[in-house]
């Protein structure tokens, strides 16, 4: 079960540069980091699904009314990223957006939530929509409400 604190001692991805951008932003205590030419992004410290121990990524975000809205995009990919999977083996999560720091419950949109939710994030990020055309799974967008 991934909580706030988790998001210090966690693994990061194994993707380079986004390593080095969660680094960067948790090192400077969410000041640097968590907006770039208007998009937002959060860190999402997860439990490994097969270790238990905790993983932390940056994602650009969005938000809808209290909850922050991610994409499991993987660029366009066939399978689901992995942050993904974790949450849906365990949905409670570590969160820091920009300063705040808080343990949240996840949850995937239902479709009526996603047909609202795709148009603002695709807003946000467009290639988002160029990554659904890439695919044949539907891309899901997951919502993270604070428990704290």
């Amino acid at each position: 079960m991934a909580v706030a604190d988790d998001l210090d001692r966690a693994s990061d991805s194994a993707w380079d540069w986004v390593a080095e951008q969660t680094r960067t932003y948790l090192a400077s205590g969410g000041t640097e980091g968590h907006e770039s030419n208007g998009v937002h992004t959060l860190i999402l410290a997860t439990t490994g699904r097969r270790t238990g121990t905790p993983r932390r990524c940056c994602l650009i975000y969005g938000t809808s009314g209290d909850d922050f809205v991610v994409v499991a995009s993987k660029a366009g990919a066939d399978e689901d990223p992995a942050w993904f999977k974790n949450l849906e083996a365990n949905p409670s999560v570590g969160v820091q957006a920009g300063t705040r720091r808080f343990t949240a419950r996840a949850r995937v949109a239902s479709a009526a939530e996603r047909e609202t939710l795709w148009p603002l994030m695709a807003g946000i990020f467009p290639l988002y929509d160029e990554y659904a055309g890439k695919t044949e799974r539907v891309i899901p967008i997951v919502l993270l409400t604070p428990q704290d």
